[in-house]
């Protein structure tokens, strides 16, 4: 009995696997993706990195963690850009390509290999837009088999630009400016309005309390008038050299005028 159905439950087998081997081969015809590497084929890394100045080795799905920390990356399409798409459905590794121009916000174009056909090489072939959001998480890309964007929507994990990276936005924002150094102004000449140097903040002069008194610098200055007694004795001084002068030249007065 189990030798009688042995040959019968194969032949299903094989046929389900070769319907499942064709149903796969039908799909692939119309969604497109990355070409079957084989030895001698180009592949999509090496072209992406000399058509970019990118330079990332490695698998295609492995580009966007390794250029973390070292090229700068976004979500927005630019020229020279390398689209890095993550794998899906018949493509276990991944995909890269070159960004050659930015059509719209939802279409660019792009060049590279090994997609339509193995080691073929693609210039400015169309690459759409068609995440929900907008945000390039999502493209459909030219398939030259069918003449037409392919079926797939291939799932994208960013582009990544050929510059060094920036701060990260949450980091930049908990570091506090460190305030610049204050310099001084020369002016051109006395009186002139406009200042020759760069005035970055205002800078008030230092200035020490004294109290009034305790700096002689700072004291009234004292007034310079001769002492009353010293005045009254000159001026007596002077009427007795008038009065003996007088006496001399005058002694008949002189008389008379002790008389009285």
């Amino acid at each position: 009995m189990r030798g009688k159905f042995t040959f019968p439950i194969i032949a299903v087998l094989l046929a389900c696997a070769s319907g499942a081997q064709a149903r796969s081969t039908a799909s692939h015809a119309f969604e497109g993706g990355p070409g079957l590497a084989t030895s001698g084929t180009l592949e999509c890394v090496p072209f992406a990195r000399d058509t970019s100045g990118i330079h990332i080795y490695g698998d295609a799905h492995t580009w966007w963690n390794q250029a973390a920390g070292k090229y700068a990356r976004g979500s927005v399409p630019r020229i020279g850009a390398v689209l890095a798409i993550r794998p899906h459905g018949n493509s276990a590794l991944g995909h890269v390509a070159t960004v050659s121009r930015v059509v719209d916000a939802r279409t660019i174009l792009i060049t590279h290999a090994n997609w339509s056909s193995p080691g073929q090489i693609e210039r400015d072939v169309t690459a759409m837009d068609v995440s929900p959001m907008n945000d390039w998480s999502q493209v459909r890309v030219w398939y030259a088999p069918i003449g037409n964007l392919g079926t797939a929507r291939w799932p994208v994990a960013g582009f990544i630009y050929n510059a060094k990276p920036k701060a990260d936005a949450g980091t930049a924002s908990r570091i506090k400016p460190q305030p610049e150094p204050a310099r001084n102004i020369r002016m051109d000449k006395p009186g002139s309005e406009r200042p020759t140097g760069t005035l970055t903040r205002f800078v008030a002069p230092k200035t020490t309390l004294v109290r009034f008194g305790h700096d002689p610098s700072l004291a009234a200055p004292a007034k310079t008038t001769r002492p009353a007694p010293r005045a009254k004795a000159a001026k007596a001084a002077a009427n007795r050299r008038i009065a003996t002068a007088d006496k001399a030249r005058d002694p008949i007065g002189a008389i008379i005028a002790g008389a009285y």
